[in-house]
Order: structure tokens, then sequence, then C-alpha cells
């Protein structure tokens, strides 16, 4: 890890030195353990324009699906150590660039438990959530909100709207409220939601229509304990951004 760090920062460096490169529209981007380092790496990194992790989070030590494994397999020194240095969580509250972070919620290596840990550690004004159900889990580079996100942040002024950027959740009268704070606007909407417990992995979600009425997002929410629920947006491209 402390290499593929290096390694990354010295091809910034390269990069930046080259003629036919803008140095100030550099961004990073990686999928599984490439958003592991990127997330790693873009609070190193204080030059980047720009970061997308896909899939990849830190915590780990707390649910990964490393943790019961290669993690465990470590005595508690080395354990400790490497949690230290190497997990995301060590450099993620020091990035100062707008990151879009896009997951599932099935997914196997990165549970949104540690991932929501990891986004929590980025300013709410710099982060923009993708958070999809069943999403699946690949070397994936199709997903349009990834070059639509590092577009409206390198091309300022561009033509192309922005993502929706949702605010945080609500809840008055067991009716959950959201707001798109930035960017959109949102023309389908979807309230996603489980009261199902134990591992992320075996959950099922269930979806409703939301409401949206001047960029706010509103849904009933099921009467069921224990309960846990999030909103997505979706903008005229079919782009979609979630809380």
């Amino acid at each position: 890890t402390y290499h593929a760090v290096a390694a990354v920062l010295r091809g910034h460096a390269l990069l930046k030195a080259l003629p036919e490169v803008d140095a100030a529209r550099i961004g990073i981007t990686g999928i599984s353990w490439g958003g592991y380092l990127t997330c790693l790496t873009a609070g190193l990194d204080h030059e980047l324009k720009v970061a997308v992790p896909v899939y990849g989070c830190g915590f780990l030590g707390d649910n990964s699906v490393w943790r019961d494994r290669s993690l465990a397999a470590m005595d508690l020194e080395s354990r400790d150590l490497w949690l230290r240095l190497f997990d995301p969580s060590s450099t993620a509250g020091s990035i100062g660039c707008p990151v879009l972070f896009l997951n599932g919620t099935h997914d196997f290596a990165y549970p949104p438990d540690s991932y929501r840990k990891t986004f929590n550690l980025v300013p709410p004004a710099l982060r923009t959530l993708s958070v999809r159900v069943d999403l699946p889990h690949g070397h994936i580079w199709t997903f349009g909100e990834v070059d639509a996100f590092v577009d409206q942040v390198l091309k300022p002024g561009d033509s192309s709207p922005s993502l929706a950027r949702l605010g945080d959740i609500t809840n008055a009268d067991n009716v959950a409220t959201t707001r798109v704070v930035s960017g959109g606007p949102a023309v389908k909407a979807e309230l996603h939601f489980t009261t199902d417990t134990g591992l992320w992995t075996s959950g099922k979600w269930q979806s409703a229509a939301a409401e949206i009425r001047d960029g706010e997002l509103t849904a009933a929410l099921p009467s069921a304990r224990p309960l846990t629920y999030f909103f997505t947006a979706a903008d005229a491209r079919g782009f979609i951004t979630s809380s």
C-alpha cells in the first residue's frame, strides 16, 4: 500500500509536469481496491481537484470483506499498525476537493456502514453520494455519474447540468424529507428502505416513489421497525444521486 500511494503521488507529479496537461485540472478515480486507494490518496495529495472512489472506502477493520480474512490473520499489533497507516479513515478527513462516492447497498467488500463512516469524514459541501440498491460490484467503467461529476468540477461554466446533491434527511410525523441543495433538478425520486438486520449483503430492500416539489423530496415511511432508509434522485439524463 505504501508503494501504491507513492506511485500515485509520483504519477500526479509527472502529469503536472507535462506541457500538454492542464495541471489545475487533474483528478483521481478508481474502482474497488482502486476506490480504496482513491480515498487514501485524495486525503494526502491536496493538489487533486476532484476524486471519485467507486465502491472503495475505509474503516476496513470495522466491517469489510477483509475484516475476518487477511486482517484477522494478522497479529493484533500488525493489524492495528496497518489500520493506522493504511486505512482510508486515517486520511479521508483531510480531503479538500469535491468527491463523488458511488457504491451499492449490498457490496460484498465495502458495506454501507463502513462506507457511511468514510463519506461522513468529508465535509457535506464537498461530498455527493450515489448509493444504489443491488448495484453489482465489478470493474465497471460505464457509470455516467462519474464522468458528469468530473466534468462539472473540472469544466466550470460548461452547459451540462451538475448532479443533484441531496441534503440531510429530516423526519416529522413519519414523513421523511430531503432537499436538492445544489445541481439538479431531479425529475424522479424514490425512497429505499429495509427492515432487515444482520449482514448488509443479505438484506432485502424495497423502493417507493417519492414526491418532488420545489426541489424537496418527501415520502411516507413504513411503520415497521427497525428501519434503514435513504432517498435517490434522478435527473433528466438518468444520472442517480442519493442522500
